[in-house]
């Protein structure tokens, strides 16, 4: 069995894969002070809590935009589960060209959801990733990564209005009722909801503007099913697109299973 490891700013997502069958996945917290054995302790914690014996796990793949918490999971998959971990960067083949000004600057969450979009539908594709950033992907029909754009995320957009707009109360982000609001929360509430929906689809309207062809429009992220559901500009909803384009990209670079 392979563990696929999505580190990202907010949140960190792990799954546990079985050739292309995912069989159990968590989703905790990132943390930037967590030692080696803390993350030792985690893992062994996940895995006995599903019956999961540490000597099943024959590969480890990890994509990630936290540089200082990938080198702590280095050292935890060697300590504790015996094995080198096969880190998302230059020099691991991804079967994917990338077209941009420099291929470096990309960040592995993104390319990895191209490869994994692509392997699962082909192209062209446009990928949103509701994550800390919300990031749109465009991947052609040749299955080239195109570029995209990146904008701030749900969570921190509202954390900042939050923050300074002192007389405003932290709500739910949820759909509402309607879009005007009838008190502070519900118009607090109705901002972010339909404006995140809006910024989504003026975004993906114009991408197809540029494109040739009709793109199919994957969501993927922790907001991908409030927003996805809400929006007929997308079409398919991908919660585990990161792990499972880490799964294949793992196949690819023939990792042991």
């Amino acid at each position: 069995m392979i563990l696929a490891v999505d580190i990202g700013n907010s949140d960190t997502v792990l799954g546990i894969y079985n050739d292309e069958k995912r069989i159990n996945h968590w989703r905790v917290s990132t943390d930037y002070k967590k030692t080696v054995d803390e993350y030792g302790i985690l893992l062994n914690n996940l895995f006995a809590f599903d019956n999961i014996e540490t000597n099943q796990i024959k590969g480890i793949i990890i994509s990630s935009v936290v540089p200082q918490v990938v080198q702590v999971l280095n050292l935890t998959s060697i300590k504790y589960l015996n094995l080198k971990p096969m880190i998302v960067g230059p020099g691991i083949k991804t079967g994917m060209n990338i077209r941009m000004e420099d291929p470096k600057q990309v960040g592995a969450d993104r390319i990895v959801n191209a490869v994994g979009g692509y392997h699962k539908y082909g192209g062209p594709l446009i990928i949103v990733d509701f994550g800390t950033a919300t990031t749109f992907c465009y991947i052609s029909k040749n299955g080239d990564y195109e570029g995209g754009s990146i904008s701030p995320g749900i969570g921190i957009s509202t954390d900042a209005l939050f923050e300074h707009a002192s007389k405003l109360p932290r709500v739910e982000i949820d759909k509402p009722k309607q879009a005007i609001g009838k008190s502070t929360v519900q118009g607090t509430q109705s901002g972010i909801f339909y404006g995140f929906v809006g910024q989504v689809e003026k975004l993906i309207s114009t991408f197809k503007n540029e494109i040739e062809g009709n793109p199919k429009v994957i969501a993927t992220g922790g907001y991908a099913e409030l927003i996805g559901n809400n929006t007929k500009y997308i079409d398919k909803i991908e919660s585990f697109l990161t792990l499972d384009g880490l799964n294949y990209i793992a196949e690819l670079n023939e990792i042991k299973r």
